[in-house]
């Protein structure tokens, strides 16, 4: 798994002509949209927060993602 999103990096390192700043957010980015909204075969197409029961509506999965990310859990 970890060799095909390396794998993505350098196609996209290539596109961009190698990324000047080590600590860029690309890269961050990417892994998050690799673990969490593009859709996987190995998962019969769901992506994988539908497999783990996050639930991602609407058109731009991205805001939804940040979303829940960013309500607070409340403890008893």
């Amino acid at each position: 798994m970890m060799e095909r999103i390396n794998g993505e990096i350098r196609d996209r390192e290539k596109v961009m002509l190698g990324l000047k700043i080590k600590e860029t957010p690309i890269l961050q980015g990417m892994q998050i949209y690799y673990n969490f909204i593009k859709p996987h075969e190995g998962l019969d197409g769901l992506i994988p927060a539908e497999a783990c029961g996050i639930e991602l509506k609407g058109e731009n999965k991205w805001i939804t993602l940040i979303q829940n990310a960013s309500v607070k859990v409340k403890t008893n």
